[in-house]
């Protein structure tokens, strides 16, 4: 396994909350919540590929947004899309998800909405959105950048940043402190195990829940 391999199974096996507590800690932006999936995907860890939409202002006949972007992505990248949160026009779609899959794309989170889930779904590539819409980009949208940073919601995202999405939301740690994050969260998921346990054996909700033990400070 290479080393990147082995960074994104390490994230793969945290949650979101988990690393945005860390991200917390280590003075990050934090989870951000309204991208969903789109269907019951897993989990899913990768290295932004990024692109940025905008509105049309001017006839389009060239190749199809995002078209680029997907040739460009390869087995360890999740592409992140940039499209101001619109709702009222779909910006992923199945003939998408089927150039992604081919490629061996590990998933899309795309601010903004999408279409075709159920062929996403038959497929298994993970799309996370903040809604569905049926209406095309088709003579709505135009690709501004592929490759560049680009903004999700609050958080500016670079590529070859680590993306981690779930049903809880996404998280996007910055490359160069993904090791840093990695290890604050993975201390935090140990000691929430282990306050778990003690809920389950019947220790007060108060004694083994204290902030100070979730966050590290005290046992």
């Amino acid at each position: 396994m290479t080393a990147d391999a082995a960074l994104l199974a390490q994230f793969a096996a945290l949650d979101t909350a988990a690393v945005s507590d860390a991200l917390d800690g280590c003075g990050l932006p934090p989870g951000q919540g309204g991208l969903r999936p789109m269907w019951d995907s897993p989990r899913v860890a990768g290295f932004a590929a990024t692109a940025e939409l905008e509105p049309l202002t001017c006839e389009h006949r060239g190749a199809h947004i995002l078209t680029e972007a997907v040739e460009q992505a390869g087995a360890d990248d999740i592409l992140v899309i940039a499209n101001d949160g619109r709702l009222d026009v779909s910006s992923w779609g199945g003939i998408l998800s089927v150039g992604a899959t081919v490629r061996s794309v590990r998933g899309v989170v795309t601010d903004g909405a999408c279409r075709d889930v159920e062929q996403a779904r038959g497929l298994g590539f993970p799309v996370f959105a903040r809604g569905q819409v049926p209406a095309t980009a088709r003579g709505r949208l135009q690709q501004k950048s592929t490759g560049e940073p680009v903004q999700l919601g609050a958080v500016t995202v670079h590529p070859g940043d680590v993306v981690l999405a779930d049903g809880g939301g996404v998280v996007v740690v910055p490359r160069t402190r993904a090791a840093e994050v990695l290890k604050a969260a993975q201390a935090i998921a140990d000691r929430e195990a282990r306050i778990e346990a003690e809920v389950r054996a019947g220790v007060p909700l108060p004694k083994a829940m204290r902030d100070a033990r979730l966050a590290g400070t005290e046992q």
